[in-house]
């Protein structure tokens, strides 16, 4: 078998934690302080930890999850519950898969589909898989749990449960403060569907901003989607609605980015140009925003940090077993693209000045 150059430690087989300690020249107690990252480690030199993990990765270390449980009582297992698997919930899902990565926590994730049932049902396996405490991505949570929950786009006040949220005024404060900057006032609005945690509550927020800007929200021009999908067909058919009630707009907010790209999509059919004939703006930034033709404005949401957010908050709670925080609030961001950006289209002096050029 072959050996490795450091202490004969055969390669591509996990050691003990009593082998690494002695490749180390270390105590055992120490290096599992450090691998575990218990409170005790704070007082180990940096230097003595950089080299502890280092060494468990080069020597393929793998923590024995089972005796660190007995040892401690404790399982050291997250739930995430989630709706469907959309670039939303991705970017989120990573935040949380970091940060618990970092912390020696291993979770495992559950998605419902927006069925009642399963809503209700999944966080009680997930109880019954000594999980301890959960993380839910726009799922509605109605009461409390036996253990700590941490709901990503949570609006409600439940006991127990503390709320990652975006801040839905200033993020309808910034895209619709653009669009009149740029000169729209018939701006069509899209409601997210019923399912969502996040449709009403962002609807109001575009409600009160709108009303304090002036801009009058005509029935004609407000339509409310009525499915959920993690892709873009969720903005198709309401498109063709708007058109069909017969308003005119030359600008859209989307409820979100997926929304708008199939918004896009649908006014390119109807004979429409983005942003020439009707400007679009969207809600998220997931990535396929930037890469779109054109490149869609949006409303940033900072979601991998959101994840890491909620998975930190989680992790806070579990040890010091205090007051939960109802709220933890984030800032979103306007990233302006070509979806809301005029393309001046050329003259013909312009096309004859380029030929000649040429």
């Amino acid at each position: 078998m072959a050996k490795s150059k450091t202490g004969g430690i055969p390669k591509n087989r996990s050691i003990s934690l009593k082998a690494l300690a002695e490749h180390l020249q270390l105590s055992p107690t120490t290096v599992s302080l450090v691998i575990n990252r218990s409170k005790g480690a704070s007082a180990i030199p940096e230097e003595t930890q950089r080299r502890i993990f280092e060494a468990a990765k080069k020597l393929n270390y793998r923590p024995n999850f089972y005796a660190r449980s007995l040892r401690t009582q404790r399982s050291f297992m997250i739930g995430v519950l989630h709706p469907d698997l959309s670039d939303y919930v991705a970017l989120l899902t990573s935040g949380i898969e970091d940060h618990l990565m970092r912390e020696g926590y291993f979770y495992f994730a559950a998605g419902h589909r927006n069925n009642p049932e399963l809503i209700e049902e999944y966080p009680m396996i997930m109880m019954d898989r000594a999980v301890e405490g959960i993380i839910v991505i726009d799922t509605p949570i109605n009461h409390a749990f036996p253990f700590p929950v941490i709901a990503i786009s949570g609006h409600r006040n439940v006991p127990g449960v503390t709320n990652v949220v975006i801040d839905h005024k200033r993020a309808a404060e910034l895209a619709l403060g653009h669009l009149v900057q740029l000169g729209h006032r018939n701006i069509a609005f899209m409601k997210g569907p019923k399912v969502s945690s996040d449709s009403e509550v962002r609807w109001q927020s575009i409600c009160e901003v709108a009303n304090a800007m002036g801009l009058a929200m005509k029935p004609e021009l407000c339509v409310e989607m009525e499915f959920s999908t993690p892709f873009p067909d969720m903005g198709y058919p309401v498109i063709e609605k708007l058109l069909a009630q017969g308003g005119h707009f030359t600008a859209l907010f989307a409820f979100n980015d997926v929304s708008a790209i199939g918004a896009i999509r649908a006014l390119r059919d109807a004979g429409m140009e983005v942003p020439d004939d009707v400007a679009v703006v969207g809600f998220d930034d997931i990535p396929s925003a930037a890469y779109n033709t054109p490149s869609l404005t949006t409303i940033r949401q900072p979601l991998r940090r959101m994840g890491e957010i909620a998975a930190q908050t989680l992790l806070e709670r579990l040890r010091k077993q205090g007051a939960a925080p109802r709220e933890v609030a984030v800032e979103p961001e306007l990233v302006i693209r070509e979806s809301t950006t005029a393309r001046l289209k050329p003259t013909n002096l312009q096309r004859e000045s380029e030929v000649t050029a040429k």
